[in-house]
């Protein structure tokens, strides 16, 4: 899910209306496990399946429950520096680190917790991780290479920093997400309510990226397929968003994440028709042209 603008210690953007309502792990201490397993379930998208070491001290939220993953990218003598908590002052001590002895940073969904775990005993979490590039042509930014090349018994640390989405049982939904987003966006479909009833438009760059996500059977789930690599990332979700009716007459909870422009554009747009502004989180995971 999230992805860590290295110069930020929280997503690109997370308003208001998402850090009054998001909740909050009890305990966020740095937690080690390992690599049990690396796939590719769509063409965009790399799973990596963590547990082992402390695995078994994470909480599962549900819903679009997020991160700090902590990759060892300069050895894994590196994750020593992984802070007690993320705080404005631990971040800054931590960014005085030079950059080639400190792990790198991004923020992630928990895909799916399994309590018994199918590549060994104990807990594991699936993390969906977008991938840009080719690792193996040096075209892919840390995290993305990362994702292409981990192998079986690595070693991270993670920061659980609990759920964003906030939206009431009885509220028709209105979700929205790109690449990034679609791990939180499918956690969301998952934990609401078989009665919940509402929209999902994610955008997607490849049509092979469009699979079953579990939503409701009132959670009609529309994908949008990008279509070339130059298309600005967002721009299909948010057409597909203009032809999405926003009920009048009922509690309406929405919810957008994925790339900052997406975001604060859906936000806009809900707003014009009449969303209180309470009733909508919006987190912008990336920005276009970054590195990932």
């Amino acid at each position: 899910m999230h992805q860590f603008d290295p110069e930020h210690q929280e997503p690109l953007m997370a308003r208001r209306s998402a850090q009054v309502t998001r909740r909050k792990p009890v305990d966020a201490r740095p937690l080690r496990m390992h690599v049990l397993a690396r796939s590719r379930p769509t063409p965009s998208l790399a799973r990596v399946t963590l547990g082992g070491g402390e695995v078994a001290d994470l909480v599962p939220m549900g819903f679009d429950q997020w991160f700090r993953l902590f990759l060892p990218t300069g050895g894994v003598e590196s994750l020593r520096h992984v802070p007690e908590a993320v705080t404005t002052a631990s971040y800054a001590r931590f960014m005085l680190v030079p950059a080639q002895e400190r792990p790198v940073i991004r923020n992630y969904t928990i895909r799916a917790h399994r309590e018994t775990g199918v590549h060994g005993p104990g807990p594991e979490i699936d993390v969906d991780l977008v991938v840009h590039g080719s690792a193996a042509e040096g075209t892919a930014g840390p995290a993305s290479t990362w994702a292409q090349t981990c192998v079986v018994g690595d070693e991270v640390a993670i920061i659980d920093e609990g759920t964003i989405y906030a939206g009431p049982e009885e509220a028709t939904v209105l979700l929205a997400a790109d690449e990034a987003g679609l791990p939180a966006l499918a956690g969301i479909l998952r934990d609401l309510p078989r009665v919940a009833r509402g929209v999902a438009v994610v955008e997607v760059p490849h049509p092979d990226d469009c699979h079953d996500l579990g939503a409701p059977e009132g959670v009609e789930v529309r994908w949008v397929v990008r279509g070339t690599s130059a298309a600005r990332p967002g721009t299909a979700a948010l057409a597909e968003l203009g032809r999405v009716p926003v009920p009048e007459d009922e509690e309406v909870y929405a919810w957008v994440a994925g790339e900052s422009d997406l975001a604060t554009a859906a936000r806009r747009h809900w707003v014009r028709h009449g969303i209180p502004k309470k009733q909508i989180s919006f987190c912008g995971y990336w920005k276009a042209g970054a590195s990932h």
